[in-house]
């Protein structure tokens, strides 16, 4: 498949699907029978913490913390697997560890949980890609998530103490940083190759002036 050309592939449909069903399973194993998940969020510079680095984006605290989080994770898992299938899986896995790593390195010590972090981290690749790789076309995605998304560019910072900004910033931050990195991989700009017409460029002089060398064709007349 040429990287400029976009194609339907199963996993745009599936890896989403996948990721909001385990987490909507998740939430419904903790309700259903009283667990407590919250203890395997990220916990800031505690070693158990760490553990919340890959457990974390499948923890919510409530039904609204779930849909929240639900709409733009299926939304932007399907943007990644449809226009950056071929690094969709590296971005998404390294930036989901990456992304817990630092939140636990710059978060207040609580637990930090939800998928809002992954969330963050896809809205600001997808964004930035587009303005590094110059590509009408993903330009175009990056407005479009401006204008679905824009708003959350408010919540990486400190606005109320229940929500993890840090883990928000932190996503945002590793989603920038991919955009730059991985901007020779995946989808290019399109290139355009133009051919020399040597008919069409005689018809100009060296100063590019219009002035056709037509040869005069006399017809002798009995």
């Amino acid at each position: 498949m040429s990287e400029t050309n976009f194609k339907y592939n199963p996993k745009v449909v599936v890896i989403p699907i996948i990721a909001i069903m385990l987490i909507w399973v998740i939430y419904f194993i903790e309700i259903t029978f009283g667990f407590n998940f919250n203890k395997y969020g990220v916990y800031p510079k505690s070693f158990f913490g760490l553990r919340g680095v890959i457990f974390s984006p499948f923890i919510h605290s409530d039904t609204r913390h779930l849909m929240n989080n639900s709409v733009p994770l299926f939304v932007m898992l399907g943007c990644l697997y449809y226009f950056y299938q071929k690094i969709a899986n590296k971005v998404l896995i390294m930036g989901l560890i990456l992304t817990g790593l630092l939140t636990w390195i710059l978060g207040r010590p609580s637990y930090h949980i939800g998928a809002s972090g992954v969330v963050y981290l896809l809205v600001s690749f997808i964004f930035f890609s587009g303005i590094f790789r110059k590509y009408y076309r993903l330009i175009a995605l990056s407005l479009v998530v401006v204008f679905l998304y824009g708003s959350m560019v408010w919540y990486i910072f400190p606005t109320e103490g229940r929500i993890s900004w840090e883990g928000h910033l932190s996503g945002f931050i590793v989603g920038f940083v991919f955009a730059f990195t991985f901007r020779k991989q995946g989808p290019q700009p399109e290139k355009f190759i133009f051919t020399k017409n040597e008919e069409f460029e005689n018809l100009f002089d060296e100063n590019g002036d219009f002035n056709p060398q037509v040869e005069s064709i006399d017809d002798d007349l009995e």
